[in-house]
């Protein structure tokens, strides 16, 4: 109930940052009864001039407010439905008052539910915490639920559009799975990624193949259901190498199929004394069926040109709790074990991998390729 003048004396004292004009805001004259509290008289501008402008500087003194900018913003830069997620509904009698009482057109109010991902938080806050305490390596982070960071863990652009189409404009609140998104992403990069043969590079098991004396090669497809990727060379030798895991679960006399070899016969494996698999026998048995066989194994051939220069990352959720609820700290939830990184001894053909290239590791799953640098080590 100010007079005019005065509301304009501070308007000037606001405008210039002063002491008084900092103890006072510009707000819109509706109601202070109003049962929307949304309603009740509404702030518009205040003064900061503690924090410099992006790109002003200190130029201005008194700044709009988010609810009291939206409005105007989306009418005059020709927006047609804004659209705004449920929380921000009881302010949508707001946002047309503001349009009404300025003359400017209305846009078209529409209203969705957040999105939430299990096992991640989607409060651009709480993440900007994550990356300030140097939890993650920065917002294009591979367990960060921003797009950068799922297109550099390779998802592609189909599948988000195809997952926020299926999502629709639901105003039922809901937790997701990822596995839905990566679902649709696996359908699109299925037919395209080519195959490629690794094994741990620090946990390998050396096994000595009888009755093969020397190395050989051959060329099979890339991806056996597209040829169009086209071909690859694959080579078998006198001595092949396994993951140690898979070791861990072969047995003497057990028949197993290496993958693009045939089937062969585990003739024996040496331990140690603390019974981890140290070196393995085995004897080619290729008239064997390989859908009666329990284990079918990947390997690379001893003596190949094989890639030593491949770093294999794989991701994890960043926090254990599938919902963090509002009275929980996420940092008391941090993963410890997000992140597992591997140097891999790769095949030959991973030679010809380039960076941004999609391809899958058999048994292990599909990855893309980050980076390529001067030396030829690929991540």
């Amino acid at each position: 109930d100010n007079p005019v003048e005065l509301n304009l004396k501070w308007w000037e004292e606001m405008k210039q940052g002063s002491e008084f004009g900092k103890t006072v805001a510009l707000r819109a004259k509706i109601s202070v009864t109003d049962p929307n509290k949304a309603m009740r008289d509404p702030v518009m501008y205040r003064v900061n001039v503690d924090t410099p402008h992006v790109r002003t500087g200190s130029k201005y003194k008194v700044y709009p407010t988010y609810d009291f900018a939206c409005p105007v913003v989306d009418s005059l830069e020709g927006i047609t439905h804004a659209l705004r997620t449920s929380e921000y509904r009881d302010r949508n009698a707001q946002f047309i008052w503001f349009c009404e009482a300025l003359g400017l057109r209305t846009p078209s109010l529409e209203d969705y539910s957040r999105l939430n991902m299990e096992y991640t938080l989607m409060s651009k806050r709480k993440l900007t915490e994550f990356v300030e305490a140097g939890i993650v390596d920065g917002w294009d982070d591979p367990r960060f639920p921003t797009v950068r960071a799922l297109f550099r863990k390779g998802l592609t652009r189909e599948a988000l559009m195809k997952f926020v189409d299926i999502q629709g404009m639901s105003k039922v609140i809901n937790l997701m799975e990822w596995s839905k998104l990566w679902s649709f992403n696996r359908d699109i990069i299925d037919p395209l990624a080519p195959r490629y043969t690794a094994v741990s590079k620090d946990y390998r098991v050396p096994v000595d193949m009888g009755g093969v004396a020397e190395l050989t090669s051959w060329e099979i497809p890339r991806h056996k259901k597209n040829p169009s990727l086209g071909n690859k060379l694959v080579y078998r030798g006198p001595k092949i190498w396994l993951d140690l895991e898979d070791v861990l679960l072969l047995r003497d006399g057990e028949e197993v199929t290496l993958m693009d070899w045939g089937n062969a016969i585990i003739n024996a494996i040496e331990k140690d004394q603390d019974g981890k698999p140290i070196r393995g026998a085995a004897t080619p048995h290729l008239e064997g069926d390989g859908k009666k066989t329990k284990w079918k194994l990947h390997f690379v051939t001893d003596g190949s040109p094989l890639v030593d220069t491949v770093t294999a990352v794989e991701f994890d959720h960043l926090i254990t709790l599938k919902k963090v609820e509002a009275d929980k700290s996420p940092m008391d939830f941090v993963n410890p074990d997000s992140r597992l990184t591997m140097a891999i001894l790769g095949e030959p053909a991973m030679k010809a991998i380039k960076a941004g290239d999609v391809l899958q590791l058999e048994r292990r799953g599909f990855f893309i390729c980050y980076s390529v640098d001067a030396s030829g080590h690929i991540t």
